[in-house]
């Protein structure tokens, strides 16, 4: 059976691109010493998140990042790794720059890049949250390590089953999703974490739904809503690490048929539209839906 190990790295994400750059190589080691194929890190976890993690993008030390993407890529060619880099990635022409994950080849070459589609924000005129500091993407993207397809999502997106559908029509085997929960204080309800509830709850029925594995990464920066994760194709949480404590959680992520699939035998008739099992009859007793 194909099987990828997938390290999920954990650390607080600062307005310190040094700061932020010492804890990924350090992360990159550690995994590469656990024989680890891919390294995942969390949103902007290079760059530091706009509106959180730093005042805005003008507070963006460009020149530093990028020395900082250059040695990670130089991390990622001597340790022979994928690396997938939460960061930000600057447009030209005054645009805002995409809150971006890179991913960065064995090599060390970046082979290309999601941008976060969904940022937070109002549908209105006036932009808040995300919208403020960053240019939403427009395309899925999958890349292939040891045969295994493998899709990135950022944060926010993970709200939007549209996208990891897309994903499953792509025949992605493993989901990356970037998150930062930290450090800020806006909650519906203060008395109550939702995202400690919500994020593990739907990224279990995203991999049931879609019958892959997912590995959901988070900033450790007090207060965080959650720790990182993985979840088997099954729905099951297999791992997770502790809370605002630094950490990589490694995951032999097996494509193993025996995980149950409960939508499995009518996944691919409702992702063509065909949104019932079994066969339909035509029966008057069937379309009179005011009888007994």
């Amino acid at each position: 059976m194909k099987s990828l190990r997938v390290a999920t790295c954990q650390f607080s994400v600062e307005g310190d691109i040094a700061h932020n750059r010492r804890w990924i190589l350090k992360q990159i080691e550690k995994a590469a010493a656990e024989g680890a194929d891919v390294v995942h890190f969390s949103e902007c976890a290079l760059s530091g998140y706009a509106g959180v993690d730093i005042p805005n993008i003008a507070a963006l030390d460009w020149d530093a990042l990028t020395d900082a993407t250059r040695a990670i890529q130089d991390a990622a060619k001597a340790n022979k790794l994928w690396v997938l880099l939460g960061s930000s990635h600057r447009l030209s022409g005054g645009h805002k720059p995409h809150n971006s994950v890179y991913v960065i080849d064995p090599r060390g070459n970046i082979v290309d890049r999601y941008d976060k589609r969904f940022c937070t924000g109002t549908n209105g005129k006036r932009p808040t949250l995300d919208l403020v500091h960053y240019t939403p993407g427009d395309r899925a993207v999958t890349f292939r390590v040891k045969g295994v397809t493998c899709g990135v999502l950022i944060c926010y997106d993970y709200r939007f089953p549209e996208l990891t559908r897309e994903y499953r029509k792509l025949g992605v085997d493993i989901l990356f999703q970037s998150f930062h929960n930290a450090r800020t204080s806006v909650v519906a309800d203060p008395k109550y974490n939702i995202w400690k509830t919500i994020v593990p709850a739907t990224m279990a029925c995203r991999a049931a739904e879609n019958h892959f594995w997912i590995s959901a990464n988070n900033s450790t920066a007090k207060p965080s809503r959650w720790p990182s994760f993985a979840v088997r194709p099954d729905g099951q949480i297999v791992g997770r690490l502790k809370l605002h404590k630094p950490g990589v959680l490694v995951t032999d992520m097996t494509l193993d048929p025996a995980h149950f699939d409960a939508p499995g035998p009518w996944r691919d008739a409702a992702l063509k539209g065909q949104l019932h099992s079994g066969d339909l009859v035509t029966d008057p007793r069937s379309s009179d839906v005011t009888c007994l």
